[in-house]
């Protein structure tokens, strides 16, 4: 879209305003960097939509495509101009918190989205042992009920499979629950107490959920 403005606020919109765009750049700070990663971040997105965003910003400087040394396909990275769009993406996500989540219907409880976000919260300098395995059990859920994240070394995946390992700690609670928690409108403690969730397993996993699965950046905001 082209306002024919001068402005400066109106030039930043014509290649930062159209839908779904400044959700591709989040992805692409959070550490995304592959088409499918794009998917799995932007469940709504068709897979002809998102490869047209990825064309515009390419277009624009905004990012950069790179082949996948000895695979088929490309990574993209963020340009100069593109990772100084961080601070616009903090400020809207700040004002979010406080303006715009007064009411999260339950179609916006993305089960797939919180998954992927509770798996790039962890930090594996904070887990003892070369293998580390976390089964969330999400009551409220029908299908996709189970999950398990498995962090081996500095790598995180997300399995729906039961992945055969032994488990090191359980969550049971609701999908809500769990958004709440890691968004910061409600402390672990607060949702254990409740009765809406339940965190069992080793000790050293189980005290201070936080020392090695961060909340959400905007959780300070809440």
């Amino acid at each position: 879209m082209q306002y024919k403005q001068f402005c400066p606020i109106a030039k930043a919109s014509e290649l930062l305003g159209d839908k779904w765009t400044f959700l591709v750049i989040r992805e692409l700070l959070s550490g995304g960097h592959r088409f499918n990663e794009f998917q799995r971040g932007l469940g709504h997105i068709s897979p002809s939509l998102l490869s047209t965003r990825l064309r515009q910003l390419e277009e624009e400087g905004i990012i950069e495509r790179k082949k996948i040394k000895g695979q088929k396909g490309f990574e993209y990275y963020l340009t100069e101009p593109g990772k100084e769009v961080l601070p616009i993406i903090q400020e809207l996500g700040k004002w979010g918190m406080k303006w715009a989540r007064e009411q999260i219907d339950d179609d916006d409880l993305d089960i797939e989205l919180l998954m992927l976000y509770l798996s790039r919260s962890i930090d594996p300098k904070k887990l003892s042992g070369k293998e580390t395995v976390v089964h969330f059990k999400f009551k409220d859920l029908k299908k996709l009920q189970d999950w398990w994240i498995i962090v081996e070394g500095q790598d995180t995946d997300v399995c729906l499979e039961d992945p055969g390992k032994e488990v090191d700690v359980w969550f049971t609670t609701d999908v809500r629950t769990m958004m709440e928690v890691w968004m910061g409108d409600c402390s672990y403690q607060s949702a254990i107490k409740q009765g809406k969730l339940r965190i069992t397993g080793h000790p050293s996993m189980t005290r201070n959920v936080t020392k090695w699965m961060r909340n959400s950046d905007f959780a300070s905001f809440s």
